[in-house]
């Protein structure tokens, strides 16, 4: 089954939009909305957003802390800001992208850009192929919807991987509504 064959449009989907194809086909992203926990795939590796502190006490990081636990184990891992702390939990990898040091602060564009290179680069070395995740820096964490995505794109682009991007409500501003009409798949 081809990549674009597991996602076959339901009623939570948008309608797609894909992107102009270029000589490399490899990428793909995908964001759909539903429940990051009920919608992927179980063979799927995952990833959120953390501070190195590995605090996880809001947002979606709480679930991430109780559904995953293995604080002690992120914390002997003694990655930095920018760098991707890996667990393995049953079939999957869980990916924690550490973008800022304390969980009170805001990360900034460059780290965010730095830590998903660290995860293209931890991927790749896992072989990893599906990874999901929530709409990562876009809720505490406060980055434009629109940065979040380019750099995705930016990151990734050559990676042999897709990637779906979860989201559980209606977007929450106009400019959100206005990038989150069309379903994104985007090959590059």
């Amino acid at each position: 089954m081809s990549p674009d064959q597991s996602f076959q449009t339901n009623a939570n989907e948008l309608n797609p939009i894909v992107s102009p194809n270029t000589q490399d086909n490899n990428f793909i992203f995908k964001e759909i909305q539903g429940d990051l926990f009920v919608d992927a795939p179980e063979n799927s590796s995952l990833a959120h957003c953390v501070s190195a502190d590995f605090k996880m006490g809001k947002g979606i990081a709480t679930i991430f802390k109780r559904k995953y636990y293995g604080v002690k184990e992120l914390l002997d891992q003694n990655k930095k800001i920018g760098q991707v702390a890996t667990l393995k939990r049953d079939n999957r990898y869980i990916f924690y992208i550490i973008t800022k040091q304390k969980c009170y602060h805001k990360p900034t564009r460059e780290n965010f850009e730095l830590a998903l290179l660290d995860l293209r680069k931890v991927c790749e070395e896992l072989n990893v192929k599906h990874l999901c995740l929530p709409r990562i820096g876009v809720g505490l964490d406060e980055l434009p919807l629109e940065f979040v995505h380019d750099t995705i794109r930016k990151v990734f682009k050559g990676c042999d991987i897709m990637m779906t991007m979860f989201y559980l409500s209606s977007p929450q501003n106009a400019r959100e509504a206005q990038l989150c009409n069309f379903h994104y798949v985007y090959r590059h």
